[in-house]
């Protein structure tokens, strides 16, 4: 059964039994206010869309048109119905069921850029012993990411894997857009909502880290 939650002006269903994290991702809950950038953007990515809140929440603000990618087709259909929960039209979105490491790659190939673009993947590292290879996966999704926005591009990118630091978050994110040749400024360093809070005892609590850049 799907339960109606509202946030800041979204509507959105969740599914309490069998959806991800109880269904909804509260402590993303301040990372999907309003953007500037969602108003003057044409076209905006949202990878890993999951109940499509994000792409959404860009598109109310005014962004053209969204791309909603997602590996699972469940999760495509639950961002169809949020959409039109919303009262936005179809023709606002595009819905695509793909691996993003390898979407992000044929963007590329294509020469395809975007204005905005999200990147709120699941946790690359459940313990700190998986944290090496999840450091290559967040660089190789910024880096291809970078390359993908436009000049003055909005990038928002994520990670909710506790083994990650925030500064070394920051660090690999920095070195994807170098590598990708670009120029960036961290408008925001981002984290979970108040009701997830942070104890000085338990460092692992803090997993959830997110950056507003800006490249240029």
């Amino acid at each position: 059964p799907l339960f109606e939650v509202r946030e800041n002006g979204l509507r959105l269903w969740a599914d309490l039994r069998a959806g991800h994290k109880t269904g909804y991702y509260l402590d993303q809950r301040d990372n999907r206010t309003e953007r500037r950038c969602y108003a003057d953007a044409t076209e905006v990515l949202n990878c890993f869309c999951y109940s499509g809140a994000f792409g959404i929440r860009a598109a109310l603000t005014g962004a053209a048109r969204v791309t909603q990618v997602d590996a699972a087709e469940s999760a495509l259909a639950l961002a169809r119905r949020n959409a039109e929960l919303n009262g936005l039209t179809e023709e606002r979105f595009r819905y695509v069921r793909a691996d993003v490491f390898e979407f992000l790659r044929r963007c590329r190939d294509s020469r395809e850029s975007f204005d905005v673009i999200i990147l709120d993947p699941p946790k690359f590292a459940v313990t700190q012993a998986q944290l090496a290879k999840a450091c290559r996966g967040y660089k190789d999704i910024n880096l291809l990411a970078a390359k993908l926005l436009r000049p003055g591009g909005t990038l928002l990118t994520f990670s909710c894997s506790g083994a990650m630091t925030p500064e070394l978050f920051v660090k690999i994110v920095g070195d994807a857009v170098r590598d990708a040749d670009r120029d960036a400024r961290i408008l925001r360093v981002l984290g979970q909502a108040p009701d997830h809070p942070l104890s000085l005892d338990f460092p692992e609590g803090h997993y959830l880290t997110g950056l507003e850049l800006v490249l240029s």
